[in-house]
């Protein structure tokens, strides 16, 4: 995928992002109401914003707490071990474990910092001792969210 440079994004582009954030189910129609251009402009133009890989997806975002995913956990990870092999065995595990909704490498004393959702304290240790089975691992400690401040998916345009 080529880089984007801001200039090659317009304030329309930018309006367009911005709304789609926010609503990915607008109608063109909508959509192009909202930014100020016709069906077909808009659609062009979101269709170049795709094919440039800048829109990656439309997606449907869900409550957690109505699906009983009332607990967030952050897992600080720490390996010994820092090879090929090992890094792709955790990305596939960390990839094919549906509670866990982001995986980051890390700079400092810590080596991964893993982001999962999961009904409840049984339901974590349940993760923990699947994810200790697949892989490796030093040290494994955990931090549970006690109140979301602010949890988006929308990046500024």
């Amino acid at each position: 995928m080529k880089a984007i440079m801001s200039e090659i994004i317009d304030n329309i582009d930018r309006k367009m992002l911005d709304a789609l954030q926010r609503d990915a189910s607008l109608s063109l129609d909508a959509l192009g109401d909202r930014i100020g251009l016709s069906r077909n402009a808009t659609w062009r133009r979101m269709r170049n914003l795709e094919e440039a890989g800048v829109i990656k997806g439309r997606v449907a975002l869900l409550d957690p707490l109505r699906l009983g995913l009332k607990l967030s956990v952050f897992i600080q990870i720490r390996t010994n071990r820092h090879d090929p092999d090992w890094l792709t065995n955790f990305a596939r595990a960390t990839r094919d474990t549906p509670e866990i909704l982001a995986a980051y490498r890390m700079t400092g004393d810590l080596d991964y910092l893993v982001h999962a959702r999961v009904e409840d304290m049984a339901a974590y240790d349940a993760l923990y001792q699947r994810l200790i089975r697949k892989v490796e691992m030093s040290d494994v400690s955990a931090s549970f969210v006690m109140e979301e401040l602010k949890e988006t998916t929308a990046l500024p345009v």
